[in-house]
């Protein structure tokens, strides 16, 4: 007596519930590749392991189609033996060649039981491979009358030839995969295209800083040429100021790019952190002057040492610091830097300031590397890098809720329980 399943697919006659658990198993399995691997290699993989297990098949193998060469060419062959690497290496079918070929220029499967009374076998591929094919059945992988590649199995388990029940849950089977490849390929291309495209906002970002700061390079230098051949003191004292003042700035952006881009494993040694906050603070001390602005420290909480990567917590401390300089009013400005040890032994150190403020609007992309609200003044690569440096060191950095300006919370855990220099 047949099941409803079997009325409905005639070829299914003959096969038994095993069969029919592990083809329509196969296909749930299938199906669930259209969403779940967005990587084109990965899936391959994957399609060809289920056309294995859906076919019973010693080895299977994912041929893709080569529209500019009108070819078909292996990306993923599995087996239990034999040279996969020379076989994607070394084997391009045109169409009509061999098994694979038949089935891509026909466009419909081909089942061969015994490949050595088969003419139309390509025996190349096992020359390249070093496997034995006995029995093949080539299904052509089809998406919207698109030709996509040819899901290929070889070697019934057992030694039997593959049957119609394998022919067609192998051809349903491929449609599917098909459809996953093409999925796959289009999400990859969207990803990269939108990579592309962060790639040129940053460059062009980045190149505009750059252009600025040597603009104000070139300016200076031939302000003090011209001072150095009138013998003019006063304009090269002027001029040295501004400067040096760019040869900061291009200084701090080549740091802040090799901090951000390179992996580090900080080196934490016991420091003085009201030196480190003094030497972080002098490097703004012109900015402070120019704006007539305040400096405020707050450090009598940290009364010893604290264990931490000097180099990485003074590029922190001066990143925010130029940051709430920037963000100051133009009158009555205001920076207060606070530093205290937590009952747990962790620093944490708050740096802010009187301006008006982070906008709701950008605080969720506020340590998103290249992202800047200065235009051609910043970089994006500030608090970005601040925020990777105390990552490094098991920290944190966080906007902190404030009645006016911003406050910026640097907190890096067992600074105070890790320091063996003792008190200051």
């Amino acid at each position: 007596m047949s099941t409803p399943l079997q009325e409905g697919f005639p070829w299914l006659d003959g096969a038994s519930h095993e069969d029919m658990r592990r083809a329509v198993g196969a296909l749930y399995r299938v199906h669930s590749l259209l969403g779940a691997i967005t990587d084109p290699d990965a899936l391959l993989v994957r399609i060809s392991e289920e056309s294995r297990m859906v076919a019973s098949a010693e080895a299977a193998s994912v041929m893709l189609y080569d529209a500019e060469t009108d070819e078909l060419y292996f990306q993923v062959a599995l087996g239990d033996s034999g040279d996969q690497d020379a076989l994607k290496r070394e084997v391009r079918l045109k169409m009509g060649q061999g098994i694979a070929g038949l089935a891509a220029q026909t466009r419909s499967a081909v089942s061969v039981p015994d490949v050595t009374r088969d003419p139309r076998f390509f025996s190349d591929a096992d020359a390249a491979s070093q496997f034995q094919t006995r029995s093949l059945l080539a299904v052509p992988m089809m998406d919207r009358d698109r030709l996509i590649g040819v899901l290929e199995v070889v070697n019934k388990v057992g030694g039997a030839s593959f049957s119609e029940m394998d022919e067609h849950v192998m051809a349903m089977f491929s449609s599917v995969a098909a459809t996953a490849v093409v999925n796959a390929r289009l999400i990859n291309q969207q990803i990269r295209n939108e990579r592309l495209a962060a790639i040129g906002e940053a460059i062009a970002g980045l190149t505009h800083h750059i252009k600025n700061i040597i603009t104000g390079l070139g300016s200076s230098t031939e302000l003090i040429q011209m001072a150095l051949d009138r013998q003019n003191t006063e304009l090269a004292l002027r001029t040295w100021p501004v400067l040096k003042r760019n040869v900061a700035r291009m200084s701090c952006f080549v740091q802040d790019m090799l901090a951000f881009a390179k992996p580090r494993v900080p080196v934490r040694r016991p420091a003085d952190l009201a030196a480190l906050v003094r030497d972080a603070a002098q490097s703004v001390k012109d900015a402070l002057a120019a704006r007539n602005a305040e400096l405020e420290l707050n450090l009598e909480r940290v009364t010893c040492r604290v264990s931490v990567d000097e180099d990485g917590i003074f590029r922190c401390l001066l990143n925010l610091l130029q940051n709430a300089v920037e963000a100051l009013p133009e009158t009555g400005g205001r920076v207060r830097v606070t530093a205290s040890i937590t009952p747990c032994g962790a620093l944490e150190v708050l740096v802010a300031d009187n301006g008006a403020g982070v906008p709701p609007e950008i605080r969720k992309n506020l340590f998103q590397p290249f992202f800047s609200t200065k235009g051609g003044r910043g970089t994006g690569l500030g608090l970005a890098t601040s925020a990777k440096i105390l990552k490094e060191h098991g920290g944190t950095l966080v906007l902190m809720p404030s009645e006016r300006g911003a406050c910026f919370r640097m907190l890096l855990p067992d600074a105070a329980a890790n320091a063996d220099g003792g008190e200051l």
